[in-house]
């Protein structure tokens, strides 16, 4: 936990999205170089200089049990728009953190996607008030964030083209300043995922 003292804070978070084992090399849905992403951030967190930048690390977890159609039928191919593999199902560990991330520098996991598709970290929910959890009122990314004075979010992680850019354009649209650290993403495509930082830069991002 970094040290929140009031004269010291930066109303600044850092948010990590979805850096499973899923999403990288030998996963269902693996993007390429998804386990260098995961120890690139984790050398930057473990900076001195980012420790002290950031009131806050917070991570987001694709967190699947029943999804609906989300995943694509059995025998169906998936389109890979409205329709996936199986992938970072709750139990299995695919939907675990992959082994490069430093997990021990998140301060809190927001958890999305339980029994419905879900891409932005910003429908993700605290760890221990979501549905599956049955920990009580569940607390979402962004009124979470608000609750602690964080006025901007740097987004990194897994997928440049999906999961990170509905994060990155949520953020914008709740009122937060966010900056994409795209040396710290992976992406599903090069092509696809430099579109991505287009419409991020377009939707007001800045890029580091």
């Amino acid at each position: 936990m970094r040290d929140t003292n009031s004269s010291l804070r930066t109303h600044r978070c850092l948010v990590i999205v979805d850096v499973q084992n899923d999403f990288c090399p030998g996963g269902a849905l693996a993007c390429e170089g998804g386990d260098t992403v995961a120890t690139g951030i984790s050398e930057y967190v473990q900076r001195p200089d980012v420790a002290a930048k950031y009131d806050f690390i917070v991570g987001t977890k694709d967190w699947h049990i029943d999804p609906g159609s989300h995943f694509a039928p059995p025998g169906v191919e998936p389109d890979f728009v409205e329709t996936w593999p199986v992938h970072c199902k709750v139990g299995t560990s695919g939907a675990e953190s992959h082994p490069n991330l430093d997990v021990s520098s998140v301060d809190y996991w927001f958890l999305k996607g339980e029994y419905e598709a879900a891409y932005s970290g910003f429908e993700g929910y605290l760890e221990g008030t979501d549905e599956a959890s049955g920990g009580g009122q569940p607390e979402r990314l962004g009124p979470w964030l608000r609750k602690q004075g964080i006025e901007s979010i740097d987004v990194c992680g897994i997928a440049t083209d999906f999961c990170a850019k509905a994060t990155v354009l949520d953020g914008i649209a709740e009122g937060f300043t966010v900056t994409l650290l795209p040396d710290l993403c992976a992406g599903v495509a090069p092509e696809s995922s430099a579109k991505a930082v287009e419409d991020m830069k377009h939707a007001g991002a800045s890029v580091r």
